[in-house]
């Protein structure tokens, strides 16, 4: 991962961490990360590939851009009242629903899911997004 885009990383996701018990949007249970790889049909990384994040109940968007390793991520704006909304993911003319999973009660662990672009296959790996999101902020403090 290249080092501006694991600063901004670094940024985004702990940052928020250091201000005090203010409720604001900023807040780690106002934010739905969907993150993940994009290869080409021989597995090989796809760098500068613009995906887009749809909220199919507003039609607001968000953009992300893939690094050298194929690696995005991106940060939508959902709080508690979100919970199961229907958004959608795109990369050119490939497209795949997603569905916002998460507890509400829940205000201490990222929410988000991981979604990998295998060619032109989305694949959901919902059980690897921790995961993917600790090693990209680790890689993001390096």
């Amino acid at each position: 991962m290249s080092r501006p885009v694991a600063f901004a990383l670094l940024v985004l996701l702990l940052a928020p961490g250091f201000v005090p018990s203010a409720r604001a949007e900023h807040e780690i249970y106002y934010r739905y990360v969907v993150l993940g790889f994009v290869k080409d049909a021989q597995g090989r990384a796809v760098a500068g590939r613009e995906l887009e994040l749809v909220r199919d109940k507003t039609g607001f968007s968000y953009l992300g851009l893939t690094d050298d390793a194929g690696f995005f991520l991106i940060i939508a704006r959902l709080g508690d009242e979100s919970a199961g909304e229907s958004l959608t993911l795109r990369a050119g003319t490939t497209a795949t629903r997603l569905v916002a999973v998460f507890d509400p009660a829940n205000h201490t662990e990222h929410r988000g899911a991981r979604v990998d672009l295998e060619g032109t296959r989305f694949v959901e790996q919902r059980a690897q997004f921790q995961a993917t999101l600790l090693d990209a902020l680790g890689a993001a403090s390096r």
